[in-house]
Order: C-alpha cells, then sequence, then structure tokens
C-alpha cells in the first residue's frame, strides 16, 4: 500500500520539559558527560531527520528508528 513506518529516537533533549534537570549544574555534567558530541539535543537537531523521512529522499525506507542522540547510543549508551 506504499505506507512507510519509521521513527525517530531521540537522545537526551533540553525542553520546557526538561529545563529543570539541564539547568541543575551536577544533573548537566552527568547527562552531558554520555554524549560524545557534549551537549543536549535541542529541537533543532531533529529537523534533519524529520526533513528527510518527510521527503521523497526516504521513498525507500520503511521499518526504520533514526537515533537523534549526539552519539550516545553509539558510545554504547554509558557514561563515557
Amino acid at each position: 500500500h506504499g505506507i512507510h513506518v519509521n521513527a525517530i529516537g531521540p537522545g537526551r533533549f533540553w525542553t520546557a520539559m526538561t529545563d529543570k534537570l539541564f539547568s541543575d549544574p551536577a544533573i548537566y555534567d552527568s547527562n552531558v558527560s554520555m554524549i560524545p558530541l557534549g551537549r543536549p539535543g535541542v529541537a533543532e537537531d531533529l529537523a534533519g531527520a524529520m526533513l528527510l523521512l518527510a521527503s521523497d529522499a526516504s521513498d525507500y525506507i520503511t521499518g526504520q528508528t533514526i537515533f537523534v542522540d549526539g552519539g550516545w547510543l553509539a558510545n554504547g549508551g554509558v557514561k563515557a
């Protein structure tokens, strides 16, 4: 039927819901130490994956999850 089912898997993102956590220096440092790119994600970091999946460039992609996590999973998903 031509239906594509894909997902975006965000990592640790600084949002209104996580602002209290990331505003605490100890919690910020603990979380960021696990992320190879050295910072939490922001909403704009999701734009590329969203545009890809919404475009014709993803016509042959289905059943996939694109992780946008600053390298956290590639780092083993553990504290660096």
